[in-house]
């Protein structure tokens, strides 16, 4: 674990100086922007890569790199499989070597790119953003989904095309992401859902749903899973593992109190600020699910980033004089269910055959 609280402390500070080193820039006339430092930022790029990319546990790692070992990945195996663009490059990837640890870092690799690059773009205060990508569980996550992880940050990665409303683009980007887990096709009719204004009559439909469906999921989980039951996730109907903690779901939940609070400020200061807000709320309603049973909270993998930049925008919804409680009261709850999280309940522990402490 001590790795991982370097890495915090690492990948804080650059961001933190990376937004104080900030270049002004002036978008369509609009507002000025602050650009964070791009160097400082692609060292927490860096950091990010080599201590996710250099692991050899967590979660399903160990699983990976095992069946990565023993694998032959020909055509036919790979076309046999579901995840066809996964089973592609692991091929690649065995062309070159048959070490499995390149499977890891490539992955690490692409997926915090991937994210950090959206944080940067659209985060109000960037090592905010950063802090609470670790301290949520988002960067621990993305060691143990693997494959999930990586195609949400490739949907991430599109984020642009989803405030632009470029269907068309942010389709083409979810069927890619797709070849890698399948699941994440559920954001196809998601883009048609999140992109309105926030708080509206159908944001309380949606919470009304998510209300019914935990008070009627002993009725309604036998139609729930017949819905994914030609997906990764049917094999799960079995599990009888007990739900998600509450806790995690009263942690998505800030955020979203906070955006309802300051929700007129929020739509004046960023612009595409009720899609994130959305997002956000799919992610509470979906953990919430998950309550009843824990397979539920794999698909905020999906929601749970924008979250994250939700939360960098939250400190500005508050009088100047305030700000800097709200920000140290944020740095300081974060750290506290990170601790309570990952070393009190998990018992999160990191090795690796490069990276010793």
């Amino acid at each position: 674990m001590v790795i991982l609280w370097v890495n915090l402390v690492v990948v804080y500070i650059a961001s933190f100086f990376s937004r104080h080193l900030a270049t002004p820039v002036t978008i369509g006339g609009g507002p000025v922007w602050y650009k964070p430092n791009k160097w400082l930022a692609a060292i927490v790029m860096a950091t990010f890569v080599m201590i996710a990319g250099l692991r050899n546990n967590i979660g399903d790692t160990f699983f990976y790199m095992y069946s990565y070992t023993l694998s032959d990945f020909t055509w036919e195996k790979v076309k046999a499989e579901k995840d066809i663009g996964f089973g592609i490059l692991q091929m690649i990837l065995k062309s070159f070597t048959q070490d499995p640890q390149l499977l890891i870092f490539i992955t690490a690799l692409v997926t915090n790119v991937l994210i950090v690059y959206v944080l940067y773009k659209y985060s109000r205060l960037f090592e905010v953003s950063i802090y609470i990508y670790i301290t949520s569980g988002l960067y621990i996550v993305s060691m143990n989904g693997v494959r999930q992880f990586l195609a949400s940050a490739i949907v991430f990665a599109a984020t642009k095309y989803l405030f632009a409303g470029s269907w068309q683009k942010y389709f083409l980007v979810v069927a890619f992401a797709s070849t890698f887990h399948e699941s994440a096709l559920i954001l196809i009719p998601i883009y048609f859902i999140v992109r309105r204004k926030a708080w509206t009559s159908s944001t309380f439909v949606l919470l009304f749903l998510a209300v019914m469906l935990i008070l009627g999921y002993n009725v309604l989980s036998d139609a729930i899973f017949a819905a994914i039951a030609d997906t990764h996730y049917s094999e799960y109907k079995e599990f009888q593992e007990g739900g998600a903690n509450v806790i995690r779901v009263a942690v998505g939940a800030v955020p979203l109190i906070f955006a309802y609070l300051g929700r007129h400020k929020l739509r004046e200061i960023f612009p595409h600020g009720d899609y994130v807000v959305n997002m956000s709320l799919l992610n509470f309603i979906v953990m919430a699910v998950a309550t009843q049973n824990w397979i539920f909270a794999r698909f905020t993998i999906y929601f749970g980033l924008y979250n994250v930049i939700l939360m960098s925008w939250v400190i500005s919804l508050f009088v100047k004089r305030q700000q800097k409680f709200i920000y140290y009261a944020i740095i300081g709850f974060y750290l506290i269910y990170f601790y309570y999280e990952n070393v009190v309940t998990l018992h999160i522990f990191y090795t690796s055959d490069y990276l010793k402490f």
